[in-house]
């Protein structure tokens, strides 16, 4: 049996929901027709009536510790049909983004990423940064070379050379932002945004276990490590085959734009490792030829991202009067949409041989990543993350989710 609950409501959470996009939130008269017309709500303790009455109560600590709020895929069946228009798809989405803040840490990082007064400082840090960088590797490179000789010689087959050769008279981004500079930004950004990851996931997975054992959602004392990660590789299933996606009705038209957004990431990771490799262990810098089969993966997955963020944008364009859009939604779309753009468009100015404008696409290109990458664990795009999780713990408590 369930234990019971001491409620302490949060005026200022109520607020926060609403602004971040759950301004809807107080014509909720919690009649259930939306749980009703949930079609992936859990059959035990359904969503998102329960979660509505608490948002509309600022019951804080039960949502922000509810798994239940990342199982919610925003398909908007809910929001449909509302006889209230109290659109609960909204308020999840916006309970989200708070759950977010509170298990991002540093707060002040995930607040800014929400605040489009920030904006100027997320893009012109980076922005400052890279042309630093840029100075230094076009006006420094005798005295880094001398720099890093003196610091690791030969070592390796001169792997830690500071000037990676490549063929003369080819325009190499490596010319004007060094690699070594890049990956020395970026790998520190990346295990940042790790740790971040693993000590919000440390609190995460405590709270929605605690959390399903105090309402009954869960008979299981503990959580047992090896059951877990097989349940994550059913999830994992899931999540790449979009299949609770596909069960939605009102918006299940976001299923192809979104599997087109998420392959096309795997692809770029899995090309981004290949050509670290290819640098760092075999010696093997770029510019690789349009011939190379690692180069066909690159460019296939940046026009498959360019096409599904485009569609995702079109499709909220679309629907903007019944499903408004909220600034946390434009920062994370309109950041994919430059990175894939500006990755596009330096390459093939690469390739007509403009080197200037190939520089500044790729400069635009190195400030998007760097704000996906630093700014990962605080954006929208956390819920990869989250979301996963959760639904790992659904199928690991036992829930038919």
């Amino acid at each position: 049996m369930a234990e019971q609950y001491l409620a302490q409501p949060d005026l200022g959470f109520i607020k926060e929901v609403r602004t971040l996009g759950g301004e809807s939130l107080n014509k909720c008269f919690q009649c259930a027709t939306c749980t009703i017309a949930c079609p992936i709500a859990p059959e035990d303790s359904p969503f998102p009536r329960k979660e509505m009455i608490a948002a509309s109560w600022g019951l804080k600590d039960k949502l922000i510790t509810s798994g239940d709020i990342w199982l919610c895929h925003e398909c908007g069946d809910c929001s449909d049909l509302c006889p209230r228009d109290a659109k609960p798809g909204d308020v999840l989405s916006a309970v989200r983004a708070a759950a977010i803040t509170e298990y991002a840490k540093p707060k002040f990082l995930a607040k800014a990423v929400n605040d489009p007064k920030a904006l100027p400082f997320l893009i012109g840090i980076p922005a400052i940064w890279f042309a630093l960088l840029a100075i230094i590797t076009m006006t420094a490179g005798d005295t880094m070379s001398n720099i890093f000789h003196s610091v690791f010689g030969d070592m390796l087959g001169g792997r830690f050379h500071w000037a990676h050769a490549h063929e003369p008279g080819v325009i190499s981004h490596a010319d004007f932002f060094s690699t070594w500079f890049v990956d020395l930004t970026f790998l520190p950004a990346a295990g940042f945004a790790a740790i971040v990851f693993v000590l919000g996931l440390k609190n995460f997975i405590s709270n929605i276990h605690e959390n399903a054992l105090l309402e009954g959602k869960t008979y299981k004392k503990t959580i047992e490590a090896p059951e877990f990660i097989k349940a994550m590789g059913k999830v994992i299933v899931t999540v790449l085959t979009h299949k609770k996606f596909s069960e939605c009705e009102a918006n299940n038209d976001r299923s192809t734009p979104h599997m087109m957004v998420l392959f096309s990431f795997i692809g770029l990771f899995i090309v981004t490792n290949i050509f670290f490799i290819a640098l760092y262990l075999l010696k093997s810098p770029g510019p690789y030829t349009q011939l190379n089969p690692v180069k066909w993966l690159a460019n296939i997955s940046a026009v498959a991202l360019i096409i599904g963020v485009s569609l995702m944008i079109k499709n909220r364009l679309a629907k903007k009067d019944t499903q408004p859009t909220f600034y946390k939604d434009w920062y994370i779309l309109w950041l994919i949409f430059t990175l894939a753009v500006s990755g596009l468009f330096a390459e093939l100015v690469r390739l007509a041989g403009i080197a200037s404008v190939s520089y500044f696409f790729y400069y635009v290109h190195l400030i998007a990543i760097f704000n996906l990458f630093l700014f990962l664990p605080f954006s929208k795009m956390a819920h990869l993350v989250y979301r996963l999780v959760a639904m790992t713990y659904a199928e690991y408590s036992g829930r038919k989710y």
